[in-house]
C-alpha cells in the first residue's frame, strides 16, 4: 500500500525525545502498545496445561496471573513472569467452561467460573492448595445453580469482593452476592425460588428496531463499565446490545413469572442490522472500551462495530426505524440522519495538527491512489484503506469537496469489492455525499447500484431516473441506468415465477414430509432463494424457522434442580414453522423444565418509538461463525486498537480511529476465541479451539502487518482475508443454525441421545 500512510502515534523515538521537553502523565498508556511494537508482534511461548479448548482467559488486576477455563472443567491459574502453570482447580463442573475472573480486591484468592451446566462456582485458591497438600478433595466455597441453561459470561465490579454477575443462555442476568449464602438455591427449595435476577430478558428479543420485544433473549455476553459501573452492557440471541443503568432497575426478583423486559438507557446496533430479524446475526460478544465512553460489539455472521455511548464524541447518531427507510428513499430532505465518521477536529491520538498544508497534500495523493485502484491499477481493499485514512484520520483538515470526492470514490469501490455488507457501507457513503452535493450524480448513481444489489428494485431505479435527469447526455451514466433497469425487470420476471412456482409446490409440501437430511442441507425449494454473493439477508422473509427441544428425563441431582439440555442425554424434538407464523402460537407457554410460565405474548409491553446508536466503525477480514463465544477486545489502556479472533485459525489487530488493518497473526490450528491484553505490558494473551494459550510479545526483529515465518501464514494478507468473506456469505446457504449443524454432521444419534461437537461450537 502506499508508503504515505504512516502511523499516528508516530515514531517511538519522537514520543520518547518529546517526554524530556513536555510533561506526559500518561506516557506510559501510550507506549505500553505503541504502533511499533505492535507490528513487531509474535509468539513468544505456549502455555501447556489444559486438556480441551480454552474458552476463556483472563488477567488479574496487578496483570502478575492469567486465568483459564476449558473444555475439560479445569481452571488454571498461570504466573506471568515465569509463563509456568501456578494452580489447576478440578472444578466439579459437568460441562464446557465458559467464563472465569479473579474476583476484584481480594488479593486474588477468589476466582469464580461459569459453565454449560448452568452452575456458576466459587473457589479460594488458599483452600485449594491446602487441600492439594492434605491429598484431599477441593470443593468450591459457593454454587450457585439458579440459571436453566448455559452461562456464557460472568462480570465483576471493579472494588466490589462481594458480587458477580453472569448471563446465562436461559435470558437471565443474575447478581450473586457472596454475603447472602454459599449455595443456591437454599436447601430444600425449589428450583426457581432464587431472588437474585437482576435482568429479566426471557421476553426481550425483538426482530427488529420497531417491533416490541417478545421472544426470548439468549444471553451471550455482558460488560460492567470500569469508569462508571453502575452502567451494564448485555448482548444475546438478537441483533442490540443493550445498556442498562442498575440504579434505574428494578428489585431482585425470581424467575416464578416471566415479566416485561425493563427499559434499557440505549440500544446499540448498525443501521442495516436493525430490521433484518435474524438471530444468526447476534452479538457474540460486547465490550466497555477502557475509557467508558465507547462500546464494541462482535457480531455472528458479521463483522466488529464500535460505537459511542451518551453522545460522547457529540456526533453519535441516534436512529428510530423510520430513519431506516430514509436512508434509502429519494427525498429532497433527507434530514436527521446523518452517517459520519468520528473526527476529533483538534487532534489526533492526542497530538497536535501541526501542518494543515502538508495534511491536505496528503490527502489529495491518497485521493488519487484510491482513484487508481478504482480503475483497476491496485487492489479495491488497498483503495477503501486510503479513503478510509482521508475521512476518518484527516477528515478535518480538507474541506467538503475532497470529501464529497473521497465518500464517492469509497462508495463505488465498496460496490465492486463486495465484501458482507459492503452495498450497506456504500449507501451510507453515499447518502452522506448527497447531504454535502444533492445533485452529485455520481452519489445518486452509485445509490441506485447499491439498491440493487440489495434487490430494492423500486428505490434503485427512483435514484437511477434522478441521476439520469441531471446528466441526460452522460453516456457512462445512461449505461449505468440501463443495467439497473435490466436487472429490475429480471427480478421481476424471477418473483413472478418463484410465486407461480410457490403456489405449484404448496400442495405437494403440504403432504410431504421433510426428511432431516432435507432441512440440513436445504435439498428440498433450494432454487427458491436467489443467488449470488450480494443476495442479503433480508430476502429471507420467508424461510423457516427452526426450533430444537430436549426432553429430558427428570433427575434429581444434589441441591434439588435439573441439569440442562447439552449435558445429559434425552429425546430430541424438532418443530419447523414459517417464521411469520411465530406470533400465532398462542398456546400457554412452558419453559425447559416443563413449568408454566406466563407468556410473553400475553404480557403488556408499553409501545414507544425505539432509537438506536449506530455504529462510528467498522472492522472487517476476520470470520465469526463458528462460535458463540469469539471475542472483539480493546488492546491497550486506551483503547487505541481492536482485536479479534477468527474462524480461520487467525487473529486481526485494527486500528481503533480508521479501521485499518495493523497486524494479522496465526494464533490457532482451527479457532482463535479469546484476546485479553496484560494491564500494562504490551503482551497479549489468545486462546481457542487449541488446549494451549499463546503468549504474544513484540518480539519480532522486523516490523511487518502478518505474523513471522514460522507456521502457515500466507503472505498475502488480502488473499486471507477474501477467503473469510467468502465463509461468511456461505452461512446464508444453511437453513440450520451453525451449532446444530455441526453436531448433526459430526455425530450419530445412538439410543435417543446426541453429543454435541463443542469445541467446534461454543
Amino acid at each position: 500500500m502506499d508508503c504515505s500512510i504512516c502511523f499516528h502515534d508516530g515514531s517511538i523515538a519522537d514520543l520518547i525525545n518529546s517526554r524530556t521537553l513536555h510533561s506526559h502523565n500518561d506516557f506510559n498508556h501510550v507506549v505500553q502498545m505503541h504502533s511499533s511494537l505492535v507490528r513487531r508482534l509474535s509468539l513468544e511461548s505456549e502455555l501447556e496445561g489444559h486438556r480441551g479448548c480454552v474458552n476463556t482467559i483472563a488477567w488479574n488486576s496487578e496483570g502478575s496471573m492469567l486465568i483459564s477455563g476449558s473444555d475439560d472443567t479445569q481452571v488454571n491459574i498461570w504466573s506471568y513472569s515465569s509463563r509456568k502453570l501456578m494452580d489447576s482447580i478440578e472444578t466439579g463442573h459437568s460441562a464446557n467452561i465458559f467464563c472465569t475472573k479473579f474476583v476484584p480486591e481480594t488479593s486474588d484468592e477468589l476466582v469464580v467460573s461459569g459453565a454449560a451446566d448452568a452452575e456458576v462456582r466459587l473457589f479460594n485458591l488458599s483452600r485449594v492448595r491446602r487441600n492439594e497438600l492434605e491429598g484431599s478433595s477441593i470443593s468450591p466455597s459457593a454454587v450457585f445453580r439458579c440459571h436453566t441453561r448455559r452461562v456464557k459470561k460472568l462480570a465483576v465490579e471493579a472494588g466490589n469482593p462481594n458480587l458477580v454477575w453472569s448471563a446465562s443462555e436461559d435470558g437471565t442476568l443474575r447478581q450473586h452476592d457472596f454475603r447472602e449464602g454459599s449455595s443456591c438455591p437454599p436447601a430444600g427449595s425449589s428450583h426457581q425460588e432464587c431472588r437474585n435476577v437482576l435482568l429479566d430478558l426471557r421476553c426481550g428479543a425483538k426482530k427488529s428496531l420497531a417491533d416490541p420485544p417478545k421472544q426470548p433473549l439468549a444471553l451471550k455476553s455482558c460488560d460492567i463499565s470500569s469508569t462508571k459501573p453502575h452502567l451494564v452492557l448485555v448482548g444475546g440471541s438478537d441483533a442490540f446490545a443493550r445498556l442498562y443503568d442498575r440504579r434505574m432497575l428494578p428489585p431482585l426478583s425470581s424467575s416464578q413469572n416471566k415479566l416485561p423486559p425493563p427499559p434499557c438507557v440505549d440500544y446499540f446496533c448498525p443501521m442495516h442490522l436493525s430490521d433484518l430479524g435474524h438471530s444468526s446475526m447476534h452479538p457474540t460478544h460486547v465490550a466497555f472500551s477502557p475509557n467508558g465512553e465507547e462500546v464494541l460489539v462482535n457480531y455472528s455472521g458479521e463483522h466488529v462495530y464500535l460505537m459511542d455511548v451518551n453522545n460522547v464524541s457529540g456526533n453519535t447518531m441516534r436512529y428510530t426505524s423510520r430513519d431506516v427507510s430514509k436512508l434509502t428513499s429519494l427525498s429532497p430532505k433527507l434530514d436527521k440522519v446523518e452517517v459520519k465518521s468520528s473526527l476529533s477536529g483538534v487532534s489526533l491520538n492526542g497530538f497536535p495538527v501541526r501542518n494543515k498544508a502538508a495534511g491536505l497534500d496528503k490527502c489529495r495523493k491518497l485521493i488519487r491512489f484510491a482513484e487508481k485502484s478504482l480503475e483497476g491499477e491496485t487492489d479495491r481493499y488497498y483503495g477503501i484503506e486510503a479513503c478510509n485514512e482521508v475521512l476518518d484520520g484527516h477528515g478535518y483538515e480538507i474541506g467538503t469537496t475532497l470529501v464529497h470526492e473521497c465518500l464517492c470514490i469509497r462508495a463505488s469501490l465498496l460496490l465492486k469489492r463486495r465484501w458482507k455488507n459492503d452495498s450497506h457501507m456504500a449507501i451510507r457513503d453515499c447518502h452522506r455525499a448527497l447531504k454535502l452535493n444533492p445533485s452529485s450524480t455520481g452519489a445518486l448513481i452509485c445509490m441506485a447500484e447499491a439498491l440493487s444489489m440489495l434487490e430494492k428494485h423500486k428505490e434503485a431505479l427512483e435514484f437511477a431516473f434522478a441521476a439520469q435527469s441531471l446528466a441526460p447526455s452522460d453516456f457512462e451514466i445512461m449505461e449505468r441506468v440501463e443495467h439497473i433497469k435490466k436487472s429490475s425487470a429480471a427480478a421481476e420476471a424471477d418473483k413472478t415465477s418463484m410465486e407461480s412456482d410457490r403456489r405449484s409446490k404448496a400442495n405437494y409440501r403440504a403432504k410431504r414430509v421433510l426428511s432431516l437430511s432435507d432441512i440440513i442441507y436445504h435439498t428440498e425449494g433450494e432454487n427458491d432463494a436467489p443467488s449470488g454473493p450480494e443476495r442479503e439477508d433480508s430476502d429471507y422473509d420467508d424461510e423457516l424457522e427452526l426450533d430444537f427441544e430436549t426432553l429430558i428425563p427428570a433427575v434429581a441431582a444434589e441441591g434439588g434442580h435439573d441439569v440442562e439440555s447439552d449435558v445429559l442425554p434425552g429425546n430430541l424434538n424438532l418443530r419447523i414453522h414459517r417464521r411469520g407464523d411465530l406470533n400465532l402460537n398462542t398456546e400457554r407457554v412452558t419453559d425447559s423444565f416443563g413449568l408454566p410460565v406466563s407468556s410473553c405474548e400475553d404480557e403488556k409491553v408499553p409501545k414507544r418509538t425505539e432509537m438506536a446508536i449506530d455504529m462510528k466503525q467498522r472492522y472487517v477480514g476476520h470470520c465469526n461463525t463458528g462460535t458463540d463465544i469469539k471475542q472483539a477486545s480493546f488492546i491497550g489502556q486506551r483503547g487505541e486498537y481492536i482485536a479479534s479472533g477468527s474462524d480461520d485459525g487467525r487473529w486481526f489487530i485494527w486500528e481503533k480511529k480508521t479501521g485499518r488493518l495493523l497486524k494479522m497473526l496465526h494464533g490457532d490450528n482451527a479457532v482463535v476465541n479469546c484476546i485479553q491484553c496484560h494491564p500494562y505490558d504490551c503482551v497479549i494473551a489468545t486462546s481457542g479451539i487449541d488446549s494451549t494459550i499463546k503468549i504474544w510479545t513484540p518480539t519480532s526483529p522486523v516490523p511487518s502487518s502478518v505474523a513471522g515465518d514460522e507456521g502457515p501464514e500466507p503472505s498475502n494478507v488480502l488473499e486471507a482475508m477474501e477467503e473469510n468473506q467468502r465463509r461468511l456469505y456461505c452461512t446464508r446457504e444453511a437453513i440450520l443454525p451453525f451449532e446444530i449443524l455441526e453436531r448433526f454432521r459430526m455425530h450419530e444419534f445412538a439410543e435417543g441421545s446426541f453429543h454435541p461437537f463443542e469445541c467446534t461450537q461454543s
